[in-house]
């Protein structure tokens, strides 16, 4: 299949873990058309050079398949001098007919942006992809507290370890992972005595003063204490 020309100066890059494989498609201003070949290893000083590279041939397009993660630094890279790469999914290239078998991946995404066949994905700006890495890491690591959190409550470790050690502060408040409660049992692990720690209590707890007293008296020894600082944490 004759693909018509959109674009006169294109090119493809085949981006893998170590080595990114590029294909230019250059049509020059006597209608003749050229294919320069290139690849580049994947360390800072070879993506300096795939952009110095790219750059020096004023491309109108450059394409790559989002596949994976390592697209990114060269992307990054590409973009540091100026140039806007189209990100492309790879299902959809995979879908356009025509492509001879020996034509390598680079070469035909090159001959598919030169054709104008390709659409290019949302990519955000440099200053939201950070916000992104350290916006996805706090999700993570909210979700890794949610998850352990909801392990606690279902085994009822913070309440099996006070009640090992006398302390009954799980029979009068509902929430032991609450502040209130986790203020109480910060404050108990610091040494300080039960009248101290009853000020800690939220005067929203249903349960009475006296009762709240009469539960944190107890015989905390310093395994206990060792085990609710690790839970805590």
């Amino acid at each position: 299949m004759e693909l018509v020309s959109i674009h006169k100066r294109v090119i493809g890059l085949d981006v893998h873990q170590a080595q990114i494989t590029a294909c230019a498609i250059l049509e020059e201003a006597d209608g003749e058309t050229r294919i320069e070949q290139n690849q580049f290893g994947a360390f800072k000083k070879d993506r300096r050079a795939l952009a110095v590279w790219a750059a020096a041939l004023n491309p109108d397009e450059v394409v790559m398949e989002s596949t994976g993660i390592y697209w990114k630094s060269p992307y990054a890279a590409l973009e540091g001098v100026g140039i806007r790469v189209k990100v492309v999914n790879a299902r959809h290239v995979k879908q356009v007919p025509g492509r001879k078998t020996d034509v390598c991946d680079a070469q035909w995404l090159a001959t598919l942006a030169r054709a104008g066949l390709l659409r290019g994905s949302f990519v955000p700006s440099a200053k939201l992809r950070e916000l992104r890495v350290i916006s996805r890491q706090r999700q993570k690591l909210v979700s890794l507290l949610t998850s352990e959190k909801n392990r606690m409550h279902k085994e009822n470790r913070m309440h099996k370890v006070l009640s090992d050690a006398g302390i009954r502060l799980g029979v009068v408040v509902s929430d032991l992972h609450g502040q209130s409660a986790r203020a109480m049992i910060k404050a108990i692990l610091d040494g300080q005595p039960p009248h101290e720690v009853l000020n800690l209590a939220s005067r929203r707890l249903k349960a009475s003063r006296e009762e709240l007293y009469d539960a944190l008296q107890g015989e905390l020894t310093a395994s206990h204490g060792f085990v609710l600082d690790e839970l805590l944490r």
